[in-house]
């Protein structure tokens, strides 16, 4: 007789989502966007985050390591392609990654939470004796080149959330990018995008666009 039907549907494709975290943080900052996830569907296995000491360079050391994580990812998960969600100073990290770092191929959503992504000024306080600080400063190698040419390379999906009463992300249209879908999330302090209900919501319903 004619195959049994199967009982359910295939799961929707789904992305491993990895969280890179921003400067002086570390991967528990993502403990409020993590459950919102678990709460719509996504398993433990799925939600990655990356680690990293935030001192280092963007372009020569962090991207790669970040890399290296993404490739790690991919081969325990089987996925294609992973999401990543970023906040901050984790935001240039990953953008060097997809940009310069083969990333293009690897990345399906690029989600960016109050990222300096054309620079901020409050990154001169550390700038002197802190390379990741330079990295941040406005007019840096790594601004610089992030702006250079298409600021939302490949078919890669972007998106920005960006607050108008950040004290960290000077000024505030620093956030959002050309090609990106760039959401105000209103009068918000820099890490309270972290545990925002109505952010973790638009981010969400990016990564099931």
């Amino acid at each position: 007789g004619p195959a049994a039907a199967p009982i359910a549907g295939p799961i929707a494709a789904r992305n491993p989502v990895v969280f890179v975290h921003g400067y002086n943080a570390d991967p528990g900052v993502w403990g409020s966007l993590r459950e919102a996830l678990r709460a719509d569907g996504y398993a433990d296995s799925e939600l990655f985050s990356f680690g990293y000491d935030t001192h280092q360079s963007v372009n020569e050391v962090l991207s790669g390591r970040l890399a290296a994580h993404v490739d790690e990812v991919r081969r325990q998960t089987g996925a294609a392609r992973v999401d990543i969600v970023g906040h901050s100073f984790g935001s240039l990290v990953s953008r060097w990654y997809v940009k310069y770092g083969g990333g293009t191929a690897a990345v399906d959503h690029w989600v960016s939470l109050a990222g300096p992504n054309h620079g901020t000024s409050t990154a001169w306080a550390c700038a002197l004796w802190d390379q990741a600080c330079r990295d941040m400063t406005p007019g840096s190698y790594v601004v610089k080149n992030l702006a250079s040419g298409d600021e939302t390379p490949g078919t890669v999906k972007y998106a920005t959330f960006w607050s108008d009463c950040d004290e960290v992300v000077n000024p505030d249209s620093s956030v959002p990018l050309s090609g990106a879908l760039n959401t105000p999330v209103g009068c918000l302090k820099h890490n309270d995008l972290l545990g925002d209900g109505a952010t973790s919501a638009g981010v969400r319903a990016f990564l099931r666009s």
